[in-house]
């Protein structure tokens, strides 16, 4: 990575920084306001940040993510309801069985240790 690359995130982490040092300094100022400063700080870090090497490289990584999102086929409702019934139904059952053994196994030793 190139000198001017170092200084464009180490200008990007100074925004965002001075974004938070800013909040905590403007005490006597509403909320809103100081909120607005550090959404501020973090939109210019964000684009100081974009127009580095790396920057670049994470936003064409972001666009190749979302893209792969969009092809995933997600299940309808109907099938999630389903599914989640299933798994319900499922927990019950075993949690039943392992109340058994552990009955059992409390019945077993119990006559052991009387």
């Amino acid at each position: 990575m190139d000198w001017l690359n170092r200084i464009k995130l180490i200008l990007a982490v100074l925004l965002a920084a001075s974004g938070v040092v800013a909040y905590y300094v403007l005490v006597d100022y509403s909320d809103l306001l100081r909120v607005l400063v550090v959404v501020a700080a973090v939109i210019a870090s964000l684009a100081v940040a974009l127009w580095s090497e790396p920057g670049q490289a994470a936003w064409t990584f972001i666009r190749a993510a979302d893209r792969e999102v969009r092809k995933v086929v997600w299940p309808t409702r109907r099938e999630t309801i389903q599914t989640t019934m299933i798994v319900v139904v499922m927990v019950v059952i075993v949690g039943f069985v392992l109340w058994l053994i552990d009955m059992g196994l409390v019945a077993a030793l119990s006559k052991l240790t009387s």
